[in-house]
């Protein structure tokens, strides 16, 4: 069971994505069940591209040309090379998302809700602690959009925070840099920016310390790590593991 949940950038109502709505149509999902149907995944090459899409001069043209036409070599930028390491996704668990949530919106919206085996599951029916960070300028999960899932969830007990700049940067922000601060509120006014306009901010200072202790409040007592391994199952190698080092293939 879970005891509390925290959302990092996500979406629980699918009523309006932004920009990202636009690769959502049939013709682009359809593609993607084809290939799902066939080879069993959804490649990484899907969520790479649409991504990259959504910011196609920062991400495409401004690349190329610098490289092909001006012949310079793409600075080192860390959390542009751990956006691209994509990994590929479970074919059924891929188009059940995308038509069930993001097409339909089966969670948050009108109807008897999202299927999962043999139950329905609709979001006010959420009771246990919530943690949600969304970040104010994400082209992928828009902080509007998270926020009014959030606020449709059946808990008495949510926290809403809003971070800024995008979808890793504002969640990779660590308090040494003292770059990036955010805003809370614990009003639930019906209208996101209203919301904002209520909210404290919090200027250079990381949300970080603010979750830490809303997981202590909601947590046991600290215990030692266990030791992985045994017998019957021995480790296999030092973490992070073999899996989270590999570069996903396309299949086939």
């Amino acid at each position: 069971s879970v005891g509390a949940a925290t959302f990092f950038t996500a979406l629980t109502d699918f009523s309006d994505q932004g920009e990202v709505g636009v690769f959502l149509d049939d013709g682009f999902v359809g593609g993607i069940e084809e290939e799902a149907r066939e080879t069993g995944v959804m490649s990484s090459l899907y969520m790479s591209r649409t991504f990259s899409y959504l910011r196609a001069n920062d991400l495409i043209y401004r690349p190329a040309i610098n490289a092909y036409m001006l012949g310079q070599r793409p600075p080192a930028f860390d959390l542009l090379y751990w956006n691209g390491d994509g990994t590929n996704l479970p074919g059924k668990m891929a188009v059940q998302y995308l038509r069930g949530l993001c097409q339909r919106d089966e969670f948050a919206g009108p109807g008897p809700g999202f299927a999962l085996f043999d139950t329905r599951l609709r979001v006010e029916e959420v009771k246990v602690p919530v943690c949600a960070i969304a970040c104010e300028t994400d082209h992928i999960a828009a902080w509007r959009s998270s926020y009014r899932g959030i606020r449709k969830m059946g808990s008495s007990d949510k926290t809403f925070i809003l971070a800024e700049s995008g979808h890793i940067a504002g969640i990779v922000n660590p308090p040494t840099k003292k770059k990036y601060g955010h805003y809370t509120n614990d009003d639930w006014p019906e209208n996101p920016d209203e919301w904002k306009a209520g909210a404290t901010f919090h200027r250079a200072e990381t949300w970080w310390f603010l979750w830490e202790k809303w997981l202590a409040k909601r947590s046991g007592d600290k215990v030692a790590a266990r030791r992985p391994g045994d017998n019957g199952h021995p480790v296999l190698c030092p973490a992070p593991g073999t899996y989270v080092t590999g570069g996903a293939r396309r299949p086939g």
